[in-house]
C-alpha cells in the first residue's frame, strides 16, 4: 500500500477526522490524530447531526460501525414540524415517517455529537489521539512535515490531512482561497433542561425538530439527548453584524429585547427559548467556499471536510460529506489502484471538490428558499414531496 511505512497525521478530532482515522487503522495504517481539544471532555460538543445514506452512513458502514451507531441514535429525532410565525403546525411527518429504515434513502437517523465522537474514539487504538495539540504552523523537512503546537510540542509526518475545521489554519499551505460570507447569519442559543426551562416548546417539539417560517426569517430547533434544546434564529444581515448590532450576548434580557424587535410578528411562545437559554449566545455567520475552488495537489497534504469545503448548513451535508470524504481518501491511499500518493491524493480531491461544490451550491440555494417571502409555502411543497 501507498502508506505502507509511512507516518500520517489528522490535524483535528472532529466526525470527519476520526472517522478517517478509523478507516485507515482497519487498512492498519499508522495515524495519530492531532486535537485541540485538552481532552475528551473539554468542551460541549453541538447540535445534533442527521446520517445521510450515500455519504454517512456509507461511511459508518466502511468503518464497520454500524452496530454501534444504532446503539447510540436517537430514534425519533428526524421527526419534523413546519409551523409558522405563531407556532401553528403546517406539516408533521411524526405520524407518517418510519422509527427505523435503515437503508431507506430518506430515512435520517439523528446522533448528538458527543455520542458520535465517543464511539468514533472508542473504535481507535490506544493513544491514537494526542490531546492538546493546538496547531500552530508546520514546515517542511525531507518528504514530509514537521508540525508545531501551541503546547511547545511538535511531531513529523510524512503526510499530513488538515481536518480542523472551517478556520483552518493547515489550508493556506495548499492555497490561498478564503470562505465566502452567505449573507445569513445564525444566533445560537441552548436550553438545558427544556422541560423545566421551555415547556410549551418541550411540548411542540416532542423531541423532534421544528422549522419555524415568517417574514423572511428562521428558527431552528432541535431536541438534543439529555433533554436539553439547541435553537436558532437565521436571518439575513452584514457579516459584521455581531460588532455593529451592539449587543451583549451574554445578556439575556438584551437578547430577547432583540428578538421581541426583530421577529415583532412572532408568537410570544418563543420567547420561552431567548428567557431561558444558557449564555452567551452565539452570532455565526455563515460562509461557503467558492464553488470553483482548485489547488495544485501535493503529494503529502490534503484537506477533508469544512477546511477543504465549508458550507451553510441547509442542506445537513457538512458533517455527512467530512465523513465521505474520509471513507474516500482512505481509499484512495490504500487503493493498489495508484502508483503514488500525489495521484492518489489528486483522484480523491478532484472527485471531493465537484461533490463539495454540489452539496454547497444545494446549501446555498435552500438558504435562499428559507429566507425567503415565500419560505413556508416552498418548504411546505419540498417536505411533502418526501
Amino acid at each position: 500500500m501507498l502508506t505502507d511505512n509511512k507516518s500520517i497525521a489528522i490535524v483535528g478530532g472532529g466526525p470527519g477526522g476520526l472517522t478517517l482515522a478509523r478507516l485507515l487503522q482497519l487498512k492498519k495504517a499508522n495515524v495519530k490524530v492531532y486535537e485541540r481539544d485538552f481532552n475528551k471532555d473539554a468542551r460541549v460538543q453541538g447540535s445534533p447531526l442527521d446520517m445521510h445514506e450515500g455519504s454517512g452512513m456509507d461511511a459508518l458502514r466502511g468503518a464497520d460501525l454500524l452496530e454501534e451507531f444504532k446503539n447510540n441514535y436517537r430514534p425519533g429525532a428526524d421527526k419534523t414540524l413546519i409551523v409558522n410565525e405563531q407556532a401553528e403546525i403546517i406539516y408533521s411527518d411524526h405520524e407518517t415517517k418510519p422509527d427505523e429504515d435503515f437503508g431507506n434513502e430518506h430515512f435520517r437517523p439523528e446522533i448528538d455529537r458527543g455520542p458520535l465522537r465517543n464511539m468514533l474514539l472508542d473504535s481507535l487504538e490506544p493513544d491514537t489521539v494526542v490531546w492538546d495539540s493546538h496547531f500552530i504552523s508546520m514546515e517542511v523537512q525531507g518528504d514530509g512535515w514537521l508540525i508545531h503546537f501551541k503546547n511547545g510540542s511538535s511531531a513529523y509526518a510524512d503526510i499530513v490531512i488538515a481536518a480542523d475545521g472551517a478556520n483552518s489554519k493547515i489550508r493556506t499551505y495548499l492555497t490561498d482561497l478564503k470562505p465566502v460570507y452567505s449573507g445569513i447569519l445564525m444566533l445560537e442559543g441552548n436550553v438545558y433542561d427544556a422541560e423545566k426551562a421551555a415547556p410549551h416548546i418541550k411540548e411542540l417539539i416532542k423531541d423532534g425538530k421544528i422549522m419555524a417560517f415568517g417574514n423572511n426569517k428562521n428558527l431552528l430547533l432541535g431536541q438534543k439527548g439529555g433533554g436539553d434544546l439547541g435553537f436558532y434564529a437565521s436571518f439575513r444581515t452584514e457579516e459584521n453584524w455581531p460588532k455593529e448590532s451592539g449587543l451583549d450576548f451574554s445578556d439575556q434580557k438584551q437578547i430577547l429585547e432583540w428578538f421581541k424587535k426583530e421577529y415583532p410578528e412572532w408568537n410570544s411562545i418563543w420567547y420561552e427559548l431567548f428567557e431561558n437559554s444558557a449564555v452567551p449566545f452565539i452570532p455565526r455567520p455563515i460562509y461557503y467556499m467558492p464553488l470553483d475552488q482548485s489547488w495544485e495537489t501535493q503529494s503529502n497534504l490534503t484537506l477533508l471536510g469544512d477546511a477543504a469545503h465549508v458550507m451553510p448548513p441547509f442542506a445537513g451535508e457538512g458533517a455527512n460529506m467530512a465523513m465521505l470524504d474520509a471513507l474516500e481518501l482512505s481509499r484512495c491511499l490504500t487503493s493498489d489502484q495508484f502508483k503514488t500518493l500525489q495521484e492518489a491524493i489528486s483522484h480523491y480531491e478532484t472527485q471531493m471538490r465537484q461533490r463539495a461544490a454540489e452539496a454547497t451550491r444545494e446549501s446555498l440555494e435552500n438558504g435562499d428558499k428559507m429566507h425567503s417571502e415565500t419560505a413556508l409555502h416552498t418548504m411546505l411543497e419540498f417536505f411533502s414531496g418526501h
